[in-house]
């Protein structure tokens, strides 16, 4: 078996350096399932329509924008959200 170089030694030990660094950002740090949010259905009340936007409280203090609205105010609708997000879906 060869001998490694001193600047192969140091390339190992800093590319081992990497793949650690890597790993412990993955699944300590920011672990991947923080991206994906869980899907909020609930029923709430059309606040204001402006313009085709309408506005709607939820039960988690985020007033939510619905687009391509055509409610009037007042219009009661199940809506769909991702957790914490302020936007979300009519569900039909």
């Amino acid at each position: 078996m060869p001998e490694l170089t001193d600047s192969q030694k140091y390339g190992l030990i800093f590319g081992g350096a990497i793949i650690i660094a890597g790993i412990v950002l993955s699944t300590v740090v920011f672990p991947f399932w923080n991206l994906i949010r869980e899907d909020v259905f609930e029923e709430v009340e059309i606040i204001s329509n402006d313009n085709g936007i309408c506005y709607a409280n939820t039960s988690d203090n985020i007033p939510k924008t619905i687009e391509n609205c055509e409610l009037t105010p007042g219009a009661t609708v199940t809506i769909k959200y991702g957790e914490g997000l302020a936007w979300a879906t009519i569900v039909e």
